[in-house]
């Protein structure tokens, strides 16, 4: 019979059709196999189900994952330390290697003029930061404001203007002494401090060895001037050295890398220590197959370790580019620096990482930022000169740092023990945070999990278990469509 005269050949296609649409129904035995090795996957990711040094074929490739990222990742940060982070060291490396450039004016053209504008003159090696030139008056017909006005406009760094009239009125009180006479008004130095502000704060003129009695820097040809009266050695003293000694000198200017920028150098390699340590517990599958006790631990452990080699090669780093160390402590002032900047290292870095679980890579740039703004705040000028908000400065952990290292670059006052004691205490803080935070976490997880469970039973989820819900809902299937899908 034809097509056309069987009415149910339509409805017959049809019929098949629509069955080749459905998904093929699985036999009884075949839904159990696969929901039990399904059971079984998800017993293999559970929490507790495998210990970082587990001796099964998965333990062994899940550590090796975790090593190869964790280590790689570590030996790439001990890398960038001697390839990006030399290019601010060396920066700060033997500064100044050229001199600023200054004009000495002489508008007094008598004795004080002449004497000082050869001091300076002379005085082009040794200790001088600043190569002096001579300039003649005669170019400022402004007097010392227009000489001021050059400066302002950056014609030159810095400039000394021996005022006007200077050696006849130390001459007047050479001769009837008084207390109304201002050596300051002798000498003027100019210079733009908004230019540059570190450029104007090394020693740029004669240096001052600590003596005030210095007679002999002025010849004088007048026989009325008592060069034994005290009177003369003062005003010669304020005349040409008024820069006040230090006793601690600062004497290393690569030290700003260790004791102020450095610090914010660790935070940032210890952020990413924190980023390279999830990124290789999420590729093992330690971060969901270890158990809570043993995340801890190995969350832990491998921060102190990579922090440790990492401090290591950053003391080799300034020790590089000579930073002296040995001027507290003699030889082992390498020691107690390296020591330093690791429980630096730990009390900035282990508090990232401690957040970390409970802020994840969304929340913890923030953090980071909070933690870097707060630090830095207090590290710039004397907390004694801040507002009184700033006190919370005394338990920072980059003031403490950088009081710590001054004391092993500098020699200042040893408060290194006191500083020490503060770090170790923001790292007990971190490490008490650290396995509440985690252990919180990992509950909040296993309670959404049992939940889901409970809810998900009558929810299919993977392909078999679709295949029989949808058996379920159309029910069960006459024997002509059996039929029509053998055939």
């Amino acid at each position: 019979m034809s097509p056309a005269l069987n009415p149910s050949s339509s409805t017959s296609t049809a019929s098949v059709a629509s069955l080749s649409l459905r998904p093929l129904p699985a036999n009884k035995s075949q839904v159990e196999i696969d929901s039990s090795s399904n059971e079984g996957k998800q017993n293999n990711m559970t929490p507790g189900s495998r210990t970082f040094f587990e001796k099964s074929p998965e333990g062994a490739l899940a550590r090796q994952a975790y090593l190869k990222v964790f280590l790689g990742g570590t030996f790439m940060v001990i890398l960038m330390i001697f390839t990006i982070l030399p290019i601010y060291w060396g920066a700060l490396w033997k500064i100044p290697t050229r001199n600023l450039h200054g004009w000495v004016v002489d508008f007094d053209g008598g004795l004080i003029g002449q004497t000082v504008s050869q001091a300076l003159g002379s005085n082009q090696g040794g200790q001088s930061r600043v190569t002096w030139t001579v300039i003649p008056a005669t170019n400022f017909p402004g007097g010392p404001q227009q000489l001021s006005d050059a400066v302002r406009d950056e014609h030159i760094w810095t400039a000394v203007s021996i005022n006007p009239g200077s050696s006849s009125r130390l001459t007047a009180a050479l001769a009837a002494p008084n207390a109304s006479y201002d050596g300051s008004e002798v000498i003027t130095a100019y210079g733009v401090e908004a230019r540059n502000e570190n450029a104007l704060h090394a020693r740029c003129f004669i240096e001052d060895d600590g003596s005030t009695n210095r007679p002999e820097r002025c010849q004088f040809d007048n026989p009325s001037f008592d060069s034994g009266h005290i009177t003369t050695d003062r005003h010669l003293a304020c005349l040409l050295h008024n820069s006040q000694p230090h006793s601690i000198p600062y004497d290393q200017p690569v030290a700003t890398a260790s004791t102020f920028v450095g610090m914010l150098y660790q935070l940032i390699m210890g952020f990413f220590i924190v980023m390279i340590a999830q990124g290789a517990r999420e590729a093992s599958g330690f971060q969901r197959t270890l158990s809570t006790k043993g995340l801890i631990i190995l969350r832990l452990s491998s921060a102190f370790f990579a922090y440790f080699m990492i401090s290591l090669f950053y003391c080799l780093l300034n020790l590089a580019f000579q930073l002296d160390v040995t001027r507290k402590f003699g030889r082992g002032g390498f020691m107690v620096f390296w020591m330093v900047n690791y429980v630096g290292m730990l009390a900035v870095a282990l508090a990232l990482e401690s957040l970390f679980t409970l802020l994840t890579t969304r929340g913890i740039p923030f953090f980071m930022l909070l933690w870097i703004i707060i630090n830095l705040s207090v590290s710039i000028f004397p907390i004694e000169v801040m507002p009184g908000i700033f006190r919370y400065g005394y338990a920072a952990p980059f003031y403490n740092l950088s009081r710590a290292l001054r004391t092993i670059v500098f020699g200042t006052k040893n408060h290194v023990g006191q500083s020490i004691g503060i770090l170790l205490a923001w790292i007990a803080i971190s490490c008490i945070t650290l396995p509440l935070i985690q252990f919180l976490v990992r509950r909040n997880e296993s309670r959404a999990s049992v939940a889901n469970e409970e809810t998900g039973q009558s929810i299919p989820n993977d392909d078999s278990d679709k295949t029989l819900g949808q058996q379920q809902v159309r029910g069960p299937v006459d024997e002509k469509e059996k039929d029509v899908v053998n055939n």
